[in-house]
């Protein structure tokens, strides 16, 4: 009797001394671990080579598809101005749904303390964080402030570059007003190319300022300050949490020779989709004086289309070699089993489908992102269908972090869909919103857009239609799926606190 008792206390030691699996739950990792958030701008859903998208070279991203779960419908809400950057970021920095987060970025611009304190950085710093952020930032909250160790804080993009604009707008305004004349008048990076022979601007030229500004590419700044970070958490205890925000893929689409060597022209593909003019730009508020939409001639062309691409997928790899010297620096840090790598970027882009350029609309080129989690105990491998906003990161490192999810924040931790005890999104339909120009709800297979300046409403099947292009709004047999829909989004605007009035819309519709 003696004897079994004693063989039972061995085995009881033996199996407690056992290592978790990598196939184990995240969840019984011990210890705080460490928080990387690895950040693109501008980078849409179909930008990754292992992800399915063949036409680009991401061996690095690939790295984190293969080495941990990705999510293939991750989505950002849309912005309340023409920088969608700002609301995307503004959300995730607070964990505030949209027009929430827009009432916080406003407290944070008159400094006070107790929203500044309900950040992500500082809600990281109390759980015993040190805390490092470079590169975009575009938020009111002061970087230098809420992060422990703040470096080159950009702003939304090169101002070099986005100031060009304002005067040849007003100028073409004033002396013309004709589309047909609109070429004319852009300056230089904008309105390009005209044809192949075009070249004034060129995303290699390192003297046209932008994302060469200072001396050394941005893209290649974050790199280097992210190493610095790693070089100095190696030497600490505490856990850290780092925040590397790059501003590619965001235009100025500038990039080494050799990158934009990878894509030769004649193996750009022209989108499904491709359009020489939306007809709802306007109505949608995609007018020609938006900004990203004035970085291609009109009426696009499939050569200025193909163009533009090469330039976003060449700048794309570049941002990819630097995250992979940032991956490296973290496996040979001694860190890197104790650390998870988020990567999302703050919005998609549509480079050439509809007829746009920008990201300022609810296509999913636009609203939909990459979305990959590597570290202890996540699955490797594996692809998750689940709807998730980009934001759930920050609700999600909160729980890995240990921190008590505070009532404010309005996202969702995505670690339970990972673990596998949740099979369902937490959300009852994906809300999209610009200004007051466009809301949409994507829902059951089914995206719903509304233009309510002009009372237009859309409907795509996307298992039948991914690249949006036939709308069944009109057609008789989806009258019923138009008005769930309808209805299922006036009940998400409430969730939102959304004050845009659909009810009127929908009233002269079905009552």
């Amino acid at each position: 009797m003696r004897l079994l008792y004693c063989i039972l206390l061995l085995s009881i030691f033996l199996l407690g001394s056992c290592k978790p699996s990598g196939s184990d739950k995240a969840a019984e990792v011990t210890g705080k671990p460490n928080i990387v958030f690895l950040f693109a701008d501008d980078q849409t859903f179909e930008s990754i080579r292992a992800m399915g998208f063949d036409e680009v070279h991401t061996p690095n991203l690939d790295r984190l598809v293969t080495g941990g779960t990705s999510f293939t419908h991750a989505y950002n809400m849309g912005g309340w101005n023409g920088a969608i950057c700002v609301a995307s970021r503004a959300m995730i920095i607070s964990g505030s749904y949209i027009w929430n987060a827009q009432d916080k970025s406003e407290l944070w611009s008159k400094g006070d303390s107790t929203a500044l304190n309900q950040t992500w950085s500082r809600l990281m710093q109390k759980q015993g964080y040190d805390t490092y952020m470079t590169g975009k930032w575009h938020v009111q909250a002061p970087a230098g402030t809420i992060f422990n160790d703040a470096r080159h804080i950009r702003p939304g993009m090169p101002k070099d570059h986005a100031n060009k604009l304002g005067a040849s707008i007003k100028k073409w305004k004033e002396e013309s007003g004709d589309m047909k004349d609109w070429n004319d008048y852009m300056p230089l990076g904008y309105g390009r190319p005209t044809g192949p022979d075009d070249t004034e601007w060129s995303p290699t030229d390192t003297l046209q300022g932008g994302f060469w500004e200072g001396g050394k590419h941005w893209s290649e700044v974050v790199r280097d300050d992210a190493l610095a970070f790693i070089d100095l958490a190696t030497k600490k205890e505490d856990p850290f949490f780092m925040y590397l925000a790059f501003n590619a893929t965001h235009d100025p689409r500038q990039a080494p020779q050799r990158f934009l060597d990878m894509y030769p022209l004649e193996n750009i593909k022209v989108p499904e989709n491709f359009l020489p003019e939306y007809p709802y730009k306007d109505d949608m508020g995609n007018e020609p004086s938006l900004r990203d939409e004035a970085l291609a001639p009109y009426p696009r062309t499939e050569y200025a289309v193909k163009v533009h691409r090469q330039e976003y997928y060449a700048l794309l790899s570049h941002m990819d070699e630097q995250i992979g010297l940032i991956l490296d620096s973290l496996e040979a840090s001694g860190k890197i089993d104790n650390t998870y790598i988020f990567f999302g970027a703050d919005h998609g882009l549509s480079v050439g489908h509809h007829g746009l350029i920008g990201k300022q609309s609810m296509f999913d080129h636009s609203v939909r992102i990459p979305m990959m989690v590597v570290g202890p105990g996540i699955p490797k491998g594996k692809i998750l269908n689940q709807d998730v906003y980009l934001q759930d990161i920050m609700a999600t490192s909160l729980e890995l972090a240990g921190v008590e999810k505070p009532d404010y924040v309005e996202f969702n931790s995505f670690m339970d869909i990972i673990n596998g005890e949740r099979t369902e999104s937490h959300y009852n339909g994906v809300y999209g919103a610009y200004i007051d120009v466009q809301r949409m709800i994507r829902k059951d297979g089914y995206k719903l857009l509304i233009y309510p300046k002009i009372d237009k409403i859309l409907l795509f099947d996307l298992e039948k239609d991914p690249n949006e292009m036939n709308d069944l709004a009109d057609n008789p047999e989806y009258k019923e799926k138009v008005k769930t829909l309808f209805s299922d989004l006036l009940e998400l605007q409430k969730t939102m606190e959304d004050k845009l009035d659909l009810g009127g819309l929908y009233n002269k519709m079905y009552n």
